[in-house]
């Protein structure tokens, strides 16, 4: 009997201690009420992102901007252009069993939603995700991956994830890689947290903000005509209240009640219109270097734009989506990659997970084939599956090699009208076809020479031949219909 664990099997020995810390694979970790709101210091490795230094704040302050509809807009094109693309397992070189093991795993998880939070990274720079892990038969999968807020998490002078937790202290609690996985967008060891596009927006959308604003005011005061209002020099202040009073229900209602000796003047705001026109550029710049940042173009829905590049404005270069679901891709790789080595061991193989737009495939790839095909380039089954993302079986098995490939039976049924010309040659007598052949040739002589004009085949060889070149023009005729 051992204190410290228990032997499950003859070669397989489980720790207590292990036992115990396994239970807790499905609890959650990171949540608000073990949250530490306040700032950290010790071993906390600040963000060097320059707006939220500048401003003092973390990346809460760019979850504001998405109140923005065009912030809030470009965020939704991004996300569904990656939601578009074909996805699925590359088996690659992993194992039959780990594939359908790994393919059994992720049809139960809800992808979409993953996918969702993971494609935050790009906007936030980094996107943490805590595994949430359950038993499964004698195996071990995480039953969700559930994202949670970056602005919980930091990273230490080691660039190690950090969860900022009520009872770690300043230094925070060390997260466990098996754990959580990070995604992330452009990160380097200077600078772990990432690189968010979220952070090219601020100052544009903040000024578009401001500008709206002053657009709005100018629009108040400048948009309507000035109603001015005279009164005699000795009016009284009663009197004036009641002038201003009466202006102003004239400017709602376009009726007034003023006194017989006060006079009323509407003047237009002329010449304001090249003041309007500055918060108008305003506006549109910063809309311009908004869609820049979340789009990569600049393709607007303005006045000036025709229907072409309108509906090119609301499209995401195809850089960025591609950006944007290879951080998808290496995140869950990197949590197949946890599965593989925790259910199967670290030096099996496992399979990769790809997104990608199946129409680039089947044109770029497809003709290229084709061309080689046709000039006799044979590939492999193991190309088809590879290139084409085919399975096992989608493909027949090739024909097995002979040793005399020049004595090898034909592959092809011979044609019918051939097979009845042919029996119809082999039912004549050997005497017959022999004296046939030998006037068959003294009809040859006869054409090359002129002292055998006078000798002709006999008619039952002239029948046959008839017969054969009649059928073989009916064959030709034939094969050109079809």
């Amino acid at each position: 009997m051992n204190t410290t664990g228990l032997w499950v099997s003859p070669t397989e020995f489980l720790s207590f201690a292990e036992a115990k810390r396994s239970t807790r694979l499905n609890h959650h970790i990171a949540t608000r009420g073990r949250t530490e709101t306040g700032g950290l210091s010790g071993a906390n490795l600040p963000n060097p992102d320059p707006i939220l230094k500048a401003q003092g704040k973390d990346i809460t302050v760019y979850r504001d901007l998405r109140s923005s509809a065009l912030v809030g807009g470009n965020i939704r094109r991004r996300k569904a252009a990656v939601l578009s693309l074909e996805r699925g397992l590359k088996r690659g070189e992993a194992p039959p069993n780990v594939e359908r093991f790994i393919t059994d795993w992720l049809t139960d998880l809800d992808l979409d939603r993953i996918i969702r939070e993971l494609l935050d990274a790009p906007l936030f720079g980094y996107q943490p995700v805590e595994l949430m892990w359950q038993p499964l038969g004698l195996h071990q999968v995480p039953q969700d991956l559930l994202g949670k807020p970056a602005e919980w998490f930091f990273y230490d002078k080691d660039n190690t994830l950090r969860f900022r937790a009520k009872d770690a202290g300043q230094d925070g609690e060390l997260c466990d890689p098996r754990r959580f996985i990070v995604a992330r967008q452009d990160a380097t060891y200077a600078n772990p947290y990432g690189f968010p596009d979220l952070s090219m927006c601020f100052w544009p959308a903040t000024f578009m903000k401001g500008g709206l604003k002053f657009w709005v005011q100018f629009t108040e005061k400048y948009g309507s005509p000035w109603v001015i209002g005279k009164h005699p020099r000795g009016a009284t202040d009663d009197e004036t209240e009641l002038l201003l009073n009466s202006l102003e229900a004239m400017v709602q209602d376009a009726v007034a009640a003023i006194p017989d000796d006060a006079s009323v003047q509407i003047i237009e705001a002329a010449g304001k219109a090249g003041s309007a026109e500055v918060y108008r550029q305003l506006l549109e710049y910063c809309r311009s270097e908004i869609n820049v940042a979340m789009l990569g173009q600049n393709q607007t829905t303005e006045k000036d734009s025709n229907h072409a590049s309108a509906t090119a404005g609301a499209e995401v270069t195809k850089d960025i989506r591609d950006g944007d679901a290879a951080i998808v891709a290496t995140a869950l790789n990197a949590c197949i990659r946890q599965v593989v080595d925790i259910n199967f061991g670290a030096d099996v193989v496992a399979p990769l997970y790809a997104l990608w737009q199946q129409e680039e495939i089947d044109k770029s790839l497809a003709q290229r084939d084709k061309a080689l095909t046709d000039s006799g380039v044979k590939f492999t089954n193991a190309y088809w599956q590879r290139t084409y993302n085919l399975q096992d079986g989608d493909l027949q098995p090739p024909p097995a090699a002979t040793d005399s490939p020049e004595f090898a039976e034909p592959t092809l049924r011979p044609r019918l009208d051939q097979l009845a010309l042919d029996q119809a040659i082999n039912s004549l007598p050997a005497e017959v076809l022999q004296q046939h052949s030998e006037q068959t040739l003294n009809a040859v002589l006869a054409e090359a020479s002129p002292q055998h004009e006078d000798q002709a085949p006999e008619q039952p060889l002239a029948n046959l031949l008839f017969i054969a070149d009649t059928w073989g023009r009916l064959s030709a005729s034939a094969d050109r219909e079809d």
